[in-house]
């Protein structure tokens, strides 16, 4: 693969960015895979611009329109899946059934079902109010409808962990309902939006419909957040820049929709499965190499099994191959950057300090060149040490023993996050009642796996909104009344 060069998308036109370029590189190789255009806070005015003057015309258009470039936007990502993937995977160090199946095939099924979310009625019959005379008129039946508006120009504000998925899940839902956006992807690994954002030009978006703009610099970020022609921000990332977000946000009173950080619990009481929940405790280490807000960080087991699934979780850490992530073998790839690694291993090292006592991993792992940290298990912990408080990012895992439910809720729910837990019993009836006292926005039910229509988002620092299926077209949108004499 060449390296790949690209301008910026502004109006339906590729644009020399004012800042020049910075190189993107390959988390496992540290070659460079490409070069980003570093945008001007004027250009990302611009984009916002643009996006403003599209909107009118494309929120008028017909569902089945926009149904129709959405599909064939899709379309022509099947087309050049292969390319896709092998971007996707150089720049983000994914594995390549990871960059392949995770990320370019979910970012092609998100296509799929917002063109089939265009579609959905937007317009609820609520019931006739029977009014009685008096100072707002005489006496009468009054009939409503609740209607789903578009917002309006939408900045997409995305993380380097799935540079296929993540934008698909903003950018498809809000063109669904009639929106316009500006996404601003991760400066880590933007070239893939690119393709994207080509797919949707080749399918027929009009000019201005979808802008994309990058940059290294945080003022580029901070341009496409507060620029006056931006009516919502969709941002996925980390819970200390959500907030700094947010906090613009709410000066302008724009619409927000926060997927923040995770640390998420995973209570495994005495009776639990323990080879389902070793294989999905073990994706923290194995898919993305950690580098995931929902992984089950923070193993909170019971007392009687707690010696068991600590082997176990050593032993499957210990035997994932480490490595070059274009080998099919290869299960853990590296982390997105060498600023990343660092703070991962200082981490784990953090974590020694701490008492924590290192199971597996905790060492750098051989390769020369790429950013690699080993699978690694922190066993003797407590729920006050900061490697079970703060969000990693990594394939770290951290285990703490409880003895009964009320005490394993408990230390569950003292967290600052709140995004996705789980529960491992045999005893369904307790996984149920334990499941709805967990204060996340989700929980796994002896799995790991998610319902794509289910919604997705956070309690407490974990973010703000709820998407995923229709309910990302709930968040894409406003509801306005409309009332009548009946």
């Amino acid at each position: 693969m060449g390296q790949e060069e690209r301008q910026l998308f502004i109006g339906g036109a590729w644009v020399v960015p004012d800042g020049g370029y910075y190189p993107v590189l390959d988390p496992a190789t540290e070659e460079v895979v490409g070069f980003a255009p570093e945008a001007s806070r004027e250009q990302v005015y611009g984009a916002a611009a643009a996006a403003r003057e599209a909107f009118g015309a494309w929120s008028r258009t017909r569902p089945e329109e926009r149904a129709a470039i959405l599909d064939r936007a899709a379309d022509l990502m099947r087309r050049d899946v292969e390319p896709n993937a092998e971007l996707a995977r150089a720049e983000t160090g994914a594995t390549a059934a990871t960059a392949r199946g995770m990320q370019v095939e979910v970012g092609i099924s998100r296509f799929r079902r917002y063109a089939r979310g265009a579609l959905e009625p937007v317009e609820r019959a609520l019931v006739p109010q029977v009014n009685e005379a008096g100072p707002m008129g005489g006496a009468g039946v009054l009939g409503a409808l609740a209607v789903r508006q578009p917002v309006g120009v939408v900045t997409c504000v995305t993380s380097y962990n799935n540079p296929w998925a993540n934008p698909a899940g903003k950018v498809a839902p809000a063109l669904a309902m009639g929106n316009t956006v500006v996404v601003k992807p991760a400066p880590q690994d933007p070239l893939s939006v690119f393709r994207m954002a080509a797919a949707l030009e080749e399918a027929g978006a009009p000019p201005g419909v979808v802008n994309v703009v990058t940059g290294s610099a945080p003022a580029v970020g901070e341009a496409a957040v507060d620029s006056p022609d931006v009516d919502m921000v969709s941002f996925t990332g980390s819970t200390v820049v959500g907030q700094r977000i947010a906090e613009v946000c709410g000066r302008a009173m724009k619409r927000q929709l926060m997927e923040l950080g995770g640390k998420g619990a995973a209570l495994v009481f005495d009776d639990a499965d323990l080879a389902s929940a070793v294989r999905g405790i073990g994706t923290t280490f194995a898919f993305y190499s950690g580098q995931i807000c929902t992984a089950p960080t923070r193993v909170l087991v019971q007392r009687g099994v707690h010696d068991q699934l600590v082997d176990r979780l050593a032993a499957y850490a210990g035997a994932l191959k480490v490595g070059d992530p274009t080998a099919r073998d290869t299960v853990v790839g590296p982390v997105i950057s060498a600023a990343h690694r660092d703070r991962v291993e200082s981490y784990v090292e953090l974590g020694r300090k701490e008492g924590a006592t290192v199971l597996a991993g905790g060492q750098r792992p051989c390769p020369e060149r790429g950013f690699y940290v080993a699978p690694t298990l922190l066993a003797g912990c407590t729920n006050d040490m900061r490697v079970a408080r703060e969000e990693i990012f990594g394939p770290v895992v951290v285990v703490i023993p409880f003895d009964d439910e009320e005490e394993g809720v408990a230390l569950a729910n003292d967290s600052e996050y709140g995004l996705l837990d789980y529960v491992w019993s045999r005893d369904v009836a307790r996984a149920f009642r334990v499941a709805r006292r967990l204060r996340a926005g989700g929980v796994g039910v002896n799995t790991i796996g998610r319902n794509m229509e289910a919604p997705f988002g956070g309690f407490k620092k974990s973010g703000v909104g709820r998407d995923v299926g229709s309910y990302a077209l709930h968040a894409y949108s406003e509801l306005q009344s409309i009332v009548w004499p009946g």
